[in-house]
């Protein structure tokens, strides 16, 4: 039956981080004790203003016009421009049923090519080869936090060719290091400079524990998409809703999204447009706080008990990601250590080659959210005082797993 499928599309495998996710299940469902390092799901309870608004408009079952509800879309533009300064017209904001859905229009639409900083989220290669747009790696280093310096990206569009279309697509705090990009600025006037696009996935900017929100749209607005989303800040990720906003320089663009977005999912489902717009008229301000001092305090538990000399680590600075490197001679690949690491001490993570990495370069991504996020929450009443024994109290999981793999590691 193989033959009956396009070649690009069967060269395509499911999700990594959605099979680590089924396959820790299936384990746990036998029986098997596993510590759930390998999806990277916000573990902490929708806003209840924000629920209470998805009830309110449970009985809605209208279509809503294929760009999303106006509403909605002009809360998003007010939510950017306060964080970026540009705006974006609730005219160029496009709802989508995630972010991931907003990138894969971008990429059926896009004729060009496609650079992408190792590491990149498992799913911006795949759905480069969906839209057939082929794919540059740009392989950067701890020393620069995880980003390519200018000088690298300068390199690497020449090397492609100046006259290219190109999009880089920017994440930041990044998943899957947890770093925030240090040198916004440089990429975003070598850019510029070359007049190439980029998309810049904004889905962990609310998350950054300098509580900062920085964008490279603040230093090149002409040609910067934005993605972003209610999955990872106000941890509705099933809902699936997601933005895209597009420069006024490419509203041409937009509609060739627009009769993508048409002909397939038609319109993002009525009711969570509506409590969506709850999401985006405020900030949550003392939610926010909250959820980046807990994400904060365990990710740096967990760095600061895994940081050895066989473990070379980042700190964390946002999202809810680390990216351990291990020191062995024992593995030949970094999929085949997650294998093993999994098997021996039930720790499921990810291998650094799910993210563009080569697969002799021993990296993993590590996501601490194995805990649960309600409980966890109801009991911070200072987000000063999130320490180690409420760490211990309230994710003894992410301490009992960091604990295995730690001890482990002493044996390479």
């Amino acid at each position: 039956m193989s033959s009956k499928v396009k070649k690009k599309i069967l060269k395509l495998k499911e999700s990594s981080t959605l099979v680590i996710n089924e396959k820790s299940k299936k384990l746990i469902s036998q029986g098997k004790k596993v510590y759930q390092f390998g999806f990277g799901q916000s573990p902490f309870p929708v806003p209840e203003n924000i629920v209470e608004a998805l009830k309110k408009n449970a009985h809605r079952k209208e279509y809503l016009p294929i760009q999303g509800l106006p509403e909605l879309r002009d809360k998003i533009s007010k939510y950017l421009l306060k964080r970026t300064g540009n705006d974006y017209p609730e005219e160029n904001i496009l709802i989508t049923p995630g972010s991931k859905e907003a990138m894969l229009l971008i990429h059926i639409a896009f004729k060009g090519e496609i650079i992408i900083p190792a590491p990149g989220w498992v799913s911006y290669e795949p759905q480069a080869e969906i839209g057939s747009n082929k794919v540059h790696w740009i392989e950067t280093s701890r020393a620069n936090n995880w980003y390519p310096t200018g000088v690298e990206l300068e390199k690497k569009i020449k090397s492609i060719g100046k006259n290219k279309n190109l999009i880089l697509i920017l994440n930041s705090p990044n998943n899957p290091s947890g770093t925030v990009c240090e040198n916004i600025e440089e990429l975003g006037k070598v850019a510029k400079k070359y007049k190439i696009m980029i998309l810049s996935d904004e889905i962990y900017t609310d998350l950054t524990f300098s509580n900062e929100y920085n964008s490279i749209s603040k230093y090149y607005p002409d040609l910067t998409f934005i993605t972003g989303g209610l999955s990872k800040w106000c941890g509705a990720g099933g809902w699936r809703l997601g933005f895209l906003a597009v420069p006024k320089k490419l509203t041409e663009f937009l509609k060739s999204l627009k009769s993508i977005a048409s002909e397939s999912y038609s319109t993002v489902n009525t009711p969570t447009q509506y409590a969506s717009i709850e999401a985006y008229a405020h900030e949550h301000t003392n939610y926010k706080l909250k959820v980046r001092a807990i994400l904060k305090a365990v990710g740096n538990y967990v760095y600061n008990n895994l940081k050895t000399n066989k473990i070379l680590i980042a700190p964390p600075q946002g999202a809810f990601y680390l990216m351990p490197e291990f020191i062995n001679k024992r593995y030949k690949t970094s999929s085949k250590m997650c294998e093993a690491i999994l098997k021996e001490t039930g720790v499921a993570m990810l291998p650094g080659s799910d993210f563009g990495f080569k697969p002799k370069k021993m990296l993993t991504r590590l996501s601490y959210t194995d805990f649960d996020g309600t409980e966890f929450y109801k009991n911070v009443t200072n987000c000063s005082q999130v320490d180690d024994e409420m760490i211990k109290k309230f994710a003894p999981n992410v301490v009992e797993g960091v604990s295995k793999l730690s001890n482990w590691a002493k044996n390479l």
